[in-house]
C-alpha cells in the first residue's frame, strides 16, 4: 500500500488553502512541471487541472479530476494519463493545531493497474516522501507560524 503521512506545523485550514489553489499544484506535486485549469472551479467535485510531466526531452500531457472534496478534511483526485490513472486520497487531520497529512495513491487503470506490486508502491512511496515535504515547506512558507506574543494580542 502506497500510504504516507507528514506532520506540517500549520493548521488544517492553511494546508487547505494550498491545496484549493490550482496555481501551487505543480509547485509540490512531484514531477509535475506546468498545470492549468482544465474544467470547473478548482477543487470542486468534478473539476479538473491539466498539467504536464517532462521526462528528458519528452512531455507526457494528463490531467487531474477532483472525485471527493470534502474541507476541511478530504481531497480525492483522479490522475490521468495516456497509460492510465491513479487514485490519491488526501486526508487532512487537526494534530493539535498543526495538520496531519495522510496520502493514499493507488493505480486505477492501465498499465499501472495490472502491474501493480510492491516496486511501484515503492516508487510511489519515495514520490511521496518528497511531495509532502515540497507541501509542508509550501504551506509553511504562505502561512508563517505567528509568535505567542501576536497570539496573546500583543503584537
Amino acid at each position: 500500500m502506497a500510504i504516507r503521512y507528514q506532520l506540517i506545523r500549520r493548521p488544517p485550514a492553511a494546508v487547505w488553502k494550498v491545496l484549493e489553489q490550482p496555481s501551487c499544484y505543480a509547485d509540490w506535486v512531484v514531477g509535475t512541471h506546468e498545470t492549468a485549469p482544465r474544467e470547473g472551479d478548482w477543487p470542486e467535485l468534478g473539476s479538473s487541472l491539466a498539467f504536464n510531466v517532462k521526462i528528458g526531452p519528452r512531455r507526457v500531457d494528463g490531467y487531474t479530476v477532483v472525485r471527493r472534496y470534502e474541507p476541511p478534511r478530504y481531497l480525492e483526485l483522479e490522475a490521468k494519463v495516456p497509460l492510465g490513472s491513479a487514485r490519491i486520497a488526501i486526508d487532512v487531520r487537526d494534530w493539535g493545531g498543526e495538520s496531519l497529512v495522510i496520502v493514499d495513491e493507488h493505480p486505477l487503470r492501465g498499465l499501472g493497474g495490472k502491474l501493480h506490486n510492491v516496486v511501484l508502491d515503492t516508487v510511489i512511496q519515495l514520490r511521496h516522501r518528497d511531495m509532502l515535504s515540497r507541501l509542508a515547506r509550501l504551506v509553511e512558507r504562505q502561512s508563517p507560524r505567528r509568535t505567542d506574543a501576536e497570539e496573546a494580542g500583543h503584537g
